[in-house]
């Protein structure tokens, strides 16, 4: 049995992230079921009834979760990128390198992603999440597409496609490398992408 933390005093946005880092706890260890509103009241210590104030529902609190996972995922992909040089093939690389390594690349995070997927066909506020996170990431891909390839003097005309496809190559290899982390070499997972993304593209990515 999990002990009971003592009473927190915090803010607003800090008890906002305990519930939401609760329900992300919870769900890794045992699924959504696991995640009922007492266990994630016990698991942040608060009292259940506070919950309700900073969410309507319980399954509100679920899609917040998801959101704040799938949002740090793609934050996490797009980091640094304003510390590399000012040429939009080492940007595009250097969104692909960190979207298939660390901390992008986590059992955890895998598990979470898989285990809120099965509540988006039967959850509209879940769904909704999903959908604006999955966009989130992909729009992020295919400006990077996009600017690539104008600046290699390509046709810009289908990065839509190209960022569909490029956002599944990424999803294998991240679910594969973050559950079998043990089947790659150092540094493999990173150079299998940034290749797969050339050959995508037809054009020369960097290795970064």
């Amino acid at each position: 049995m999990t002990p009971r933390r003592s009473f927190i005093r915090a803010g607003e946005e800090t008890r906002r992230a305990a519930l939401i880092e609760a329900t992300l706890d919870l769900i890794a260890e045992g699924g959504p079921q696991a995640a009922t509103v007492r266990a994630i009241a016990l698991r942040a210590g608060v009292t259940p009834g506070l919950i309700r104030h900073y969410f309507a529902t319980k399954e509100e609190l679920v899609a917040a979760a998801h959101e704040t996972l799938m949002t740090g995922l793609t934050e996490a992909s797009a980091a640094q990128l304003d510390d590399l040089p000012d040429d939009p093939l080492v940007r595009l690389a250097g969104f692909v390198a960190n979207a298939v390594s660390a901390p992008v690349i986590d059992a955890r995070a895998v598990s979470l992603w898989a285990a809120s997927l099965q509540l988006v066909p039967r959850d509209d506020v879940m769904r909704a999440v999903h959908e604006a996170t999955y966009l989130q990431f992909r729009d992020r891909l295919q400006g990077l597409i996009h600017d690539a390839l104008q600046a290699s003097g390509r046709p810009t005309t289908e990065t839509r496609a190209l960022a569909i496809a490029g956002n599944a190559l990424l999803d294998g290899l991240w679910i594969e490398a973050s559950t079998l982390p043990d089947h790659f070499h150092s540094g493999e997972v990173k150079s299998i992408a940034i290749k797969a993304f050339s050959r995508l593209l037809t054009l020369e990515l960097p290795e970064v």
